[in-house]
């Protein structure tokens, strides 16, 4: 009569070190990406269903002549052929009319200044006319809903969020892959894991090749 062989107290302990440290980087991964992956779960929601999701954009404009010393700086810009505005010109918008103009390229012709301001959730432009100093902005805001779909997608916004998009990536591989090697070694007790995994697998799979041409 065969008896069953107990695990060896070396393989128990290396099951214990393994179980110690994917359970630690699971909860670890788990936690840094909670907030940031129920944005995405919540805007692919809202991407996938765009076309039924009405938007009311807003739209705000402003109209002033720009002081003379402002004005000579912008023209002696555009002699220069700046791919940036003046360091005071950006000080001046920002002071008095609550305009964030960075490091946005100018587009210079004789006559006028733009200055394109896209942004998620809306979009911005700025226009200066070199000869009078009239300026002209306008924002638009098409809501909350807009803005959290563009940073799904990183749509103007900027190196600092596409980096932390990869960072947020990195962390959910890391989820995923420890989830699966505990999965792996609790499947013995679990006789349904990888059934449910496999299901998982071929669900969208089969949705994919009979639904989609």
């Amino acid at each position: 009569m065969a008896f069953p062989v107990s695990p060896s107290h070396s393989d128990q302990q290396r099951r214990a070190f393994w179980l110690r440290h994917l359970h630690q980087w699971h909860w670890i991964s788990s936690a840094l990406c909670l907030t940031a992956m129920l944005l995405f779960a919540v805007s692919g929601i809202t991407l996938n269903h765009s076309a039924q999701i009405q938007a009311h954009p807003r739209i705000l404009k402003k109209a002033v002549h720009l002081p003379a010393p402002v004005l000579q700086q912008l023209k002696q810009a555009q002699r220069d052929d700046s791919q940036t505005l003046p360091e005071n010109v950006r000080d001046w918008l920002k002071s008095q009319l609550a305009i964030r103009v960075e490091q946005q390229v100018p587009e210079w012709t004789p006559e006028e200044l733009y200055v394109a301001l896209p942004r998620p959730g809306g979009d911005a432009w700025l226009r200066v006319g070199l000869d009078d100093g009239a300026l002209e902005y306008e924002l638009t805001d098409r809501g909350w809903i807009a803005y959290i779909n563009d940073l799904h997608k990183g749509r103007n916004t900027g190196v600092v969020w596409n980096y932390l998009i990869d960072a947020f990536a990195v962390l959910c591989l890391i989820f995923c892959m420890t989830g699966f090697f505990l999965l792996k070694m609790h499947a013995k007790n679990r006789p349904s894991t990888w059934p449910v995994v496999v299901f998982g697998v071929v669900l969208p799979l089969l949705m994919a090749l009979t639904f989609i041409h």
